[in-house]
C-alpha cells in the first residue's frame, strides 16, 4: 500500500516535469489565402518560417494546423488556430487542456499597430489591446495573465484607414526587411522556451 501512494505520487512528479517541459506557441492569424501575406497574420507568418527553418509539417487537427518541435529537451506546439481572429480563444483553451499546458507555459504571437515595424516585445500579461485575437482568448480562458509577443507593425496610415492598413499586405520595404525580422522571432521563441521569460524579455524587447 505504502509503495503504490509512493508511485503514485512519483508519477505526478514525473508528469508535471513532463509539462513543464511542454509549450504552446500560438500565431495568431486568419485562414484563407486572401489574408496569408497580410500584416494581421504575422503570427502564422512566424510560426510557418520556423516550420520551414526546421522542416516541420504542419497537420490539420481540431480547431487548427499543429506542428510540434523539439529542441534540447522542451517539446514547442506551434499552434495556427484555424477559427478566424475573434475566435482565437477556442483553439487555445483546447490544445492546453488536450496536452496539459500551463498558461505560464504559452506564447501567444499578434501583431500591433503600437509598435514600430518588426518590433519585439514579450510580456507576461497585459490588456488585449483592442486585437481581437487577444480578447478572445482572454475572455475564454478568463485571464490576461499569460504570455504574449507583440510584433510590430507600424502606425503608418491614414486617419480611418487601420483596417484596410492591417488586413493589407507588407509594402516591399518591409517585404524585404521581414526575414531578419522573423530570424530573431524564432530566436525569441526558443529562448522562451529554453531561458524562460525574464531573460527573453531581458535580451530581445525593444530589438
Amino acid at each position: 500500500m505504502i509503495n503504490w501512494i509512493k508511485n503514485l505520487f512519483t508519477n505526478k512528479t514525473e508528469t508535471t516535469e513532463i509539462n513543464m517541459k511542454k509549450f504552446l506557441i500560438v500565431g495568431l492569424g486568419n485562414i484563407g489565402a486572401e489574408y496569408a501575406n497580410t500584416r494581421h497574420n504575422i503570427g502564422f507568418k512566424v510560426l510557418d518560417f520556423l516550420a520551414k527553418q526546421e522542416s516541420l509539417d504542419f497537420q490539420t487537427v481540431k480547431l487548427g494546423a499543429l506542428a510540434e518541435y523539439k529542441v534540447k529537451g522542451r517539446t514547442l506546439l506551434l499552434l495556427k488556430p484555424n477559427t478566424y481572429m475573434n475566435l482565437s480563444g477556442k483553439a487555445v483553451q483546447y490544445w492546453m487542456e488536450k496536452e496539459k499546458i500551463a498558461k505560464e507555459n504559452i506564447l501567444v504571437i499578434t501583431d500591433d499597430l503600437n509598435l514600430p515595424f518588426g518590433t519585439i516585445r514579450i510580456k507576461p500579461k497585459g490588456s488585449d489591446g483592442g486585437h481581437n485575437g487577444l480578447k478572445s482568448i482572454q475572455q475564454t480562458l478568463n485571464t490576461a495573465d499569460y504570455p504574449r509577443f507583440r510584433f510590430g507593425i507600424s502606425d503608418d496610415f491614414k486617419k480611418g484607414k487601420q483596417v484596410d492598413y492591417v488586413l493589407g499586405e507588407w509594402d516591399e520595404d518591409e517585404k524585404i526587411k521581414l526575414p531578419e525580422r522573423l530570424e530573431m522571432s524564432i530566436k525569441a521563441i526558443q529562448s522562451f522556451a529554453l531561458s524562460g521569460l525574464g531573460n527573453t524579455m531581458s535580451d530581445f524587447n525593444g530589438k
